[in-house]
């Protein structure tokens, strides 16, 4: 992956339009948006229900493409990017964290943390220090082996938290 920009942006939307079609309405969620989001910044996205919050996320995450303009992350145009490349750079560049956890629920909290690292070549020694390390940093590693059932949700919670961040991703 390239650095981000000579003017230090890891985020850069340009231009952004994004249009959906709900039976004959063209619905308009975002318009001629622009962003710059420096590497290392942490940025809070607020508005009302229907404003674009979730619709520009997954732009950056590479889930949807604009209808018009760019959007770059680290200087990769990720809105030029073919199907395969795009599933294959979210692979590797981006941790999601859901707001309904997505937890499988046949998986232990340490399955469901590596399952983003089965995409990757790490061998299974690597992967299990890696979903280690991850649920240590959130506090679970004395519940590796409890299944979704068996946490609060605050624990499931950072179990999503552990999985978005196993890979360390760019975003």
């Amino acid at each position: 992956m390239s650095e981000p920009n000579a003017n230090g942006a890891l985020v850069e939307v340009n231009g952004v339009g994004k249009l959906f079609h709900r039976g004959s309405e063209d619905i308009h969620v975002l318009s001629d948006l622009s962003l710059k989001v420096p590497k290392g910044e942490f940025l809070a996205l607020m508005g009302p229900s229907g404003s674009g919050k979730s619709t520009l996320l997954n732009l950056i995450g590479g889930l949807d493409r604009p209808t018009v303009g760019s959007v770059s992350i680290a200087g990769d145009r990720i809105d030029q990017l073919s199907d395969r490349s795009l599933a294959a750079w979210r692979a590797r560049h981006v941790g999601f964290v859901f707001q309904l956890y997505n937890l499988l629920p046949v998986l232990s909290a340490e399955r469901n943390v590596e399952l983003p690292l089965l995409l990757t070549h790490l061998s299974k020694a690597e992967r299990k220090k890696h979903v280690e390390t991850a649920l240590a940093v959130v506090g679970l590693s004395q519940r590796a082996k409890h299944y979704p059932r068996t946490l609060s949700g605050g624990e499931q919670q950072r179990v999503g938290i552990a999985r978005a961040v196993v890979t360390d991703p760019t975003l």
